[in-house]
């Protein structure tokens, strides 16, 4: 970020400003207060760019239009996580859902079935009505660590939803990081992820990475511009200095005078060798 007209000191130059597309931090807010919100932006506001609200706790926070507010000052777009979707669904008030949506002038959905049942058809479904009014977050995985979901699968899923309307699909990690695209050690699955890459423009995914190894993976892996999601509010700050080898863990991946590997530099953008879906 540049500062009095002046670049960074030792900022690289691919990684993208605001507003992006590409390049994605998304906060899991569990509750934040007014005061602890306002920390995370001072220091932190050029690094956020959507803060999803944890669950369903944006309907029993007693701060949620202070929370708004603070958070659409700072040019943050705000979502409800997955599971307040799965309620309305299952207690077949999406409508209800939707008008609450408006009422708070929240403009992005998130579409989930990590805990309910929900055929293909159905969630496709809800994915195109809702594109029709909101900027749609999609996710799939499943929260349930026994369920194995072949990569084919979750391409095939990944390819469907992004065509139903999804702006960004999610890759379910949980705020546990021992999920979906990890294994229960918190591993990454690396040819679960190479199989999505081969398929799918990376910068049309989302990929939850709570654990700081985990982003550090995926940013040697894709680039600086790799989008993550569920990022703890604390760590906003570490990951962005992960993004820009700012820290020992992708100091000489950025920053080296040698080039770096064919394969690090195709991965620098996150998209490059990607045509869009």
């Amino acid at each position: 970020m540049q500062r009095n007209g002046r670049p960074p000191l030792y900022g690289i130059k691919n990684r993208k400003q605001k507003p992006r597309k590409a390049g994605l931090t998304q906060v899991l807010d569990k509750g934040l207060s007014i005061a602890e919100i306002e920390s995370m932006l001072e220091v932190a506001a050029d690094y956020v760019d959507i803060v999803k609200f944890g669950w369903a706790t944006s309907v029993i926070v007693q701060n949620l239009d202070a929370k708004l507010e603070a958070y659409r000052s700072n040019n943050i777009d705000v979502c409800c996580g997955g599971s307040l979707f799965e309620l309305a669904v299952i207690k077949k008030q999406v409508p209800e859902y939707v008008a609450f949506l408006k009422d708070h002038g929240i403009e992005h959905v998130e579409v989930s079935d990590g805990v309910i049942e929900l055929s293909r058809s159905e969630k496709l479904k809800h994915i195109e009505r809702l594109s029709r009014h909101f900027t749609v977050f999609s996710e799939v995985g499943r929260k349930d660590r026994t369920s194995v979901v072949a990569p084919a699968r979750w391409v095939k899923d990944i390819k469907e939803e992004l065509g139903a309307g999804a702006w960004k699909v999610i890759c379910e990690g949980r705020e546990s990081g021992t999920v979906g695209i990890y294994q229960g050690t918190g591993e990454v699955k690396s040819g679960l992820i190479q199989e999505i890459e081969a398929q799918i423009n990376p910068a049309r995914v989302i990929f939850e990475a709570p654990q700081k190894h985990q982003q550090v993976w995926l940013v040697k892996h894709f680039g600086p511009n790799v989008n993550l999601g569920n990022v703890p509010p604390l760590e906003v700050i570490s990951l962005e200095t992960i993004r820009q080898g700012l820290r020992a863990d992708t100091l000489l991946l950025m920053h080296a005078p040698h080039p770096a590997p064919a394969s690090a530099r195709r991965r620098q953008d996150g998209s490059r060798a990607h045509g869009r879906h």
